[in-house]
């Protein structure tokens, strides 16, 4: 079973700067996906940025320019450094990795998530 562990979370004034980091259990080089996502309080779970066939860079367009996501294949790790936050940026951020098992399709690995507050 894949574990995904975020780190990097905090409290930060808008217009500052955190990185969050994911570090996968098993090499990351094996994922279709791997990304972030974000859940606010009473608010879907949605898109952040997710590297897909380890070179496509995909942005929502709400972070786009100010977010950056990156991988470090040899350390099996994933980051998102994010500029210039906004208190509406405040949620909590999720790891996921896809991975294309086959007959089975994708399957879905989750982290814990790291909470991320952004103060006006």
């Amino acid at each position: 079973q894949v574990q995904l562990v975020e780190s990097g979370g905090g409290l930060v004034q808008a217009g500052g700067s955190l990185r969050l980091s994911c570090e996968a259990s098993e090499n990351t080089s094996k994922f279709n996906a791997i990304g972030w996502y974000r859940q606010a309080p009473e608010k879907q779970r949605e898109l952040v940025a997710v590297i897909t066939g380890g070179l496509n860079n995909n942005y929502a367009d709400f972070v786009k320019g100010r977010f950056t996501i990156s991988i470090d294949n040899t350390k099996n790790t994933v980051y998102l450094q994010m500029n210039r936050l906004k208190p509406e940026d405040t949620a909590v951020y999720y790891c996921i990795a896809k991975e294309w098992t086959g007959r089975d399709g994708f399957r879905d690995y989750w982290g814990q998530g790291t909470q991320v507050i952004v103060s006006t």
